[in-house]
């Protein structure tokens, strides 16, 4: 059995009341998938970034295993050729 290895970067970025986080999928040394996740603060709300990072980094992840299922999903069909749908 062979070994692979993947792990997502995570980049965070605050500007005012807006916070991105940029994911980034690798696997096996190469970029699979990129996505970013975008987090908004009510500017009457307090300001407390580790909730704008959660949530930005959270939306990020998120696109990313969406991609990926849809990605499977297709793969799947390649080789069965028939329609499948995947649920997340």
């Amino acid at each position: 059995m062979q070994d692979k290895r993947w792990w997502i970067d995570i980049r965070i970025d605050e500007r005012g009341t807006q916070t991105r986080a940029e994911a980034r999928l690798h696997a096996n040394g190469e970029l699979r998938l990129s996505a970013t996740g975008v987090a908004r603060r009510n500017p009457e709300d307090p300001d407390v970034p580790k909730i704008g990072d959660e949530l930005a980094v959270a939306r990020a992840l998120q696109e990313i295993a969406h991609r990926l299922v849809e990605i499977s999903a297709s793969d799947i069909e390649s080789v069965t050729h028939t329609p499948v749908q995947l649920n997340a």
